[in-house]
């Protein structure tokens, strides 16, 4: 989805604040998922209203904690992630299984939560739905 496609509650105002917080930290002219999460809780507001700041500044998100967006040359996080074999369990994959909707998504937050749970690293929880073809959505900051 790019940023013209993406639509706002019709009474969103820019806080000044906020939009002072992420341009200060973005990198290479984006802003890493990463980061906006920590704004979000420096400026204790919600990761989606740090993500639709970032869109009215037209300000592109990058290296979703996933891997699913952001990274160079269109490519997954997970590609560019130094390649250590990780084995998920059947247990992990039978909660992906069990979480997931009958359209075939899943919340990235629910994604988070398993990582925790499992102690799995994120950009592996999402390399294996990509692989298992699930598909995540809502991101929690917007993008998609």
């Amino acid at each position: 989805m790019t940023l013209a496609e993406k639509t706002l509650p019709a009474d969103f105002v820019v806080d000044e604040n906020l939009a002072q917080a992420i341009r200060a930290r973005m990198r290479e002219e984006k802003l890493p998922c990463a980061v906006a999460f920590a704004i979000a809780a420096q400026q204790e507001v919600s990761p989606r209203r740090v993500g639709q700041t970032a869109d009215v500044l037209q300000i592109h998100l990058s290296h979703c904690q996933l891997g699913l967006f952001g990274y160079p040359a269109g490519r997954k996080g997970w590609e560019l992630a130094p390649s250590t074999p990780l084995a998920l369990s059947d247990e992990i994959q039978a909660a992906l299984h069990a979480a997931v909707t009958e359209s075939g998504t899943l919340a990235c937050a629910q994604l988070w939560e398993l990582a925790a749970q499992f102690r799995v690293p994120k950009l592996r929880i999402g390399q294996l739905c990509d692989e298992l073809g699930i598909k995540i959505t809502p991101c929690q900051l917007g993008a998609f």
